[in-house]
C-alpha cells in the first residue's frame, strides 16, 4: 500500500507540517463548480481555501496545505500542494471587498455574521511544484468520517487508490440538446467546452429563473454561441433591451437548435423568428421584436 505520506517523504516534506483538506462545500452550486474553479479560475478557488475560519488555527501552524476535492464518498481528488506563505487579519466585513470572494458569494457562499465580524485571517497560498502533474489525477481514500474535512497528514493514512491518465476535473461536455448553463457556469466552464460553443451556430434560449420568462436569440457571428453567451456573462444582458433591467437576475442558458456552421445568417434569423412564434416569447416572454 502506497500512502500520500510516502509521496511527501520522497520529496523530503515532513507530514507533521502538512495540513490536508478535502473540500466538499455545502453550497450545491459551488460544489458542482469547484473542479472547474480549480482548473479554470484558480484565483477564485484559492480565495475559497484562503478563508477558512474553522480551520485557521491549524493553518497558522502548518507550512503546507495539501488540497483535495471530495468527488464521491470516501474519496478525495488531489488539487495541489500549497505553501502557506503568509496571513493577514481581516477587518470586520473586509472579506466582501475581495473580488474573488464576491464570485464565491454568487455561488452561494455566505460567511456567518460571526465569521465576518470577528476579524478572521486570510491566508496567502502559493502552489508548490511538488506533485503539480498529479492535479485532478491522484485519487486517495479518505478515512471516515467524511465530515472531518481537514486533518494533519502525520496523523492520518491516505491510501493512494489511483493515478488516472486524465484529470477527473475535466468533465465530459453534455450533448448540445442536454446542455443547460447558469451565468456563473459561463464564467468558469472548461476551455474545451468554450471551444466547442465557439464552433456552434444556432438558436439559444435564456430563462429568467425569477419568473420563468424566456428569451430566444440566434448566434452566427464571431465565436458563435460562445460569443453571444460571453456577452451575457460579462454584463448580464448582452445588449438586449428587455434583459437590461434583469441584469442581476439568475439566468439559465440552453440551445434550442444547432445549425450548420455555414448556414446563411438570413436563414438563421428565420429559424430564430420561428422559435419566437412557437414559444410565444414576444407576447409572453422577453423578446421585443
Amino acid at each position: 500500500m502506497f500512502e500520500f505520506n510516502d509521496a511527501l517523504a520522497r520529496q523530503s516534506i515532513d507530514p507533521e507540517c502538512v495540513l490536508i483538506m478535502r473540500h466538499r462545500p455545502p453550497e450545491a452550486e459551488l460544489r458542482r463548480q469547484l473542479p472547474w474553479l480549480a482548473t479554470e479560475r484558480h484565483a477564485v478557488f484559492n480565495a475559497y481555501q484562503a478563508f477558512q475560519p474553522r480551520a485557521e488555527r491549524a493553518m497558522q501552524r502548518a507550512t503546507y496545505l495539501a488540497s483535495f476535492i471530495g468527488q464521491g464518498a470516501g474519496r478525495a481528488t488531489f488539487v495541489g500542494l500549497y505553501r502557506i506563505t503568509g496571513q493577514r487579519q481581516l477587518a470586520p466585513g473586509e472579506i466582501d471587498d475581495i473580488a474573488e470572494y464576491r464570485v464565491l458569494a454568487g455561488l452561494g457562499v455566505e460567511p456567518s455574521t460571526e465569521e465576518v465580524q470577528a476579524g478572521h485571517h486570510y491566508f496567502e497560498l502559493s502552489m508548490s511544484e511538488h506533485f503539480a502533474d498529479w492535479s485532478g489525477r491522484l485519487i486517495c481514500k479518505w478515512p471516515p468520517p467524511d465530515r472531518s474535512w481537514y486533518r494533519w497528514a502525520s496523523r492520518n493514512v491516505l491510501e493512494i487508490e489511483a493515478l488516472c491518465e486524465t484529470s477527473r476535473f475535466e468533465q465530459r461536455m453534455p450533448s448540445w440538446d442536454e446542455l443547460v448553463m447558469t451565468r456563473a457556469d459561463l464564467e468558469a466552464m472548461p476551455r474545451a467546452w468554450q471551444a466547442a460553443l465557439a464552433q456552434w451556430r444556432g438558436i439559444y434560449f435564456i430563462t429568467d429563473e425569477t419568473d420563468g420568462k424566456g428569451y430566444v436569440g440566434s448566434a452566427y457571428g464571431g465565436d458563435n454561441i460562445m460569443g453571444r453567451w460571453r456577452a451575457y456573462a460579462s454584463n448580464g444582458h448582452g445588449g438586449n433591451v428587455e434583459l437590461r433591467d434583469r441584469a442581476g437576475h439568475p439566468l439559465r442558458f440552453s440551445i434550442l437548435q444547432r445549425v450548420s456552421p455555414d448556414m446563411d445568417p438570413a436563414d438563421v434569423i428565420a429559424l430564430e423568428t420561428s422559435w419566437k412564434q412557437r414559444l410565444h416569447t414576444r407576447d409572453l416572454g422577453l423578446n421585443r421584436n
